[in-house]
């Protein structure tokens, strides 16, 4: 596909704002489900839509590499565990800013693990996203909230789900990497919300909870989930397609002041001023460390 900037800048601000609306109906959906069960939800709704994807175009690929399309799966949805429990608890502004500082540690996994080298940008961003992470969380040296160890954890989940990527695409068509990540986040809830009826434990409750019926109007909001995630990840992966990641790295960051204003519609306050610096830190780590490809 010819490279056309303005477009792919335009599809990625359509993904930032349906990203920012899934995170929003999940936090709706918080209040009446677990995070557990969101996450069966988001993914079931995406492994139907693949399937039937594939049942009419099957896969063309070489294989080969089973085991890291099975951790890739496996990483891709502990991440999203923490990220949905994090909405639950926290602004959506803060979880969704979280989930960005994937952009810094797959800087540093793609060094170590792909040998991708690493200019003094890049290197620069990865150290002014860590300051920015200190300004989120709020560290003053002593201790670390839940979810602010359960926000660093996604971010460095979903940075080797990403990495791996890198490697799969060589023998995997997309949708069956796609596939090893949502069929994995269908199947998982379904055997930790069954493991939750026998152990409980306060420490682990953004993966183990029990399974509870939707109400009437949960559904809605289910129903929205699953377009939201779907539609979003077409349109990322359009945008990506029709320009430099470098670029449409960058514009993905709307998605944090998309969700700083449908959190505040939902009731969350306005990030203070640790917050904000803290977001525009990483921000601005994000397009440092974007720059290193282009």
């Amino acid at each position: 596909m010819k490279e056309d900037v303005s477009l792919g800048i335009k599809y990625m601000l359509i993904a930032s704002l349906l990203f920012a609306f899934m995170g929003a109906s999940a936090k709706e959906l918080s209040d009446s489900i677990s995070s557990v069960e969101v996450v069966f939800f988001r993914n079931l709704f995406g492994v139907v839509l693949i399937l039937f994807s594939i049942y009419r175009k099957p896969l063309v690929q070489e294989g080969g590499k089973p085991l890291l399309l099975i951790f890739r799966g496996m990483v891709g949805f502990i991440a999203l565990l923490m990220f949905f429990y994090n909405i639950s608890e926290i602004s959506l502004a803060e979880a969704m800013t979280f989930s960005k500082t994937s952009t810094i540690f797959t800087a540093i996994f793609a060094y170590i693990f792909v040998k991708e080298k690493l200019a003094f940008k890049g290197w620069l961003g990865v150290f002014i996203g860590f300051i920015g992470i200190l300004f989120i969380t709020k560290f003053d040296g002593s201790s670390l909230d839940k979810t602010d160890w359960l926000g660093i954890l996604c971010g460095v989940g979903a940075a080797l789900a990403y990495t791996s990527i890198r490697e799969l695409k060589k023998y995997y068509d997309s949708r069956a990497i796609v596939l090893s990540f949502m069929g994995i986040g269908t199947l998982g809830p379904l055997i930790l919300m069954i493991i939750s009826q026998f152990y409980t434990n306060p420490t682990f409750d953004f993966m183990l909870a029990s399974f509870v019926m939707p109400k009437s109007e949960d559904w809605i909001y289910i129903v929205f989930l699953g377009l939201f995630a779907t539609y979003a990840q077409i349109y990322m992966t359009k945008a990506y397609s029709c320009a430099k990641a470098g670029i449409i790295g960058t514009i993905s960051y709307a998605n944090i002041a998309f969700s700083i204003i449908l959190g505040m519609i939902l009731g969350d306050s306005f990030p203070d001023i640790w917050i904000v610096l803290g977001i525009l830190l990483i921000v601005v780590s994000g397009f440092l460390v974007s720059l290193k490809k282009d």
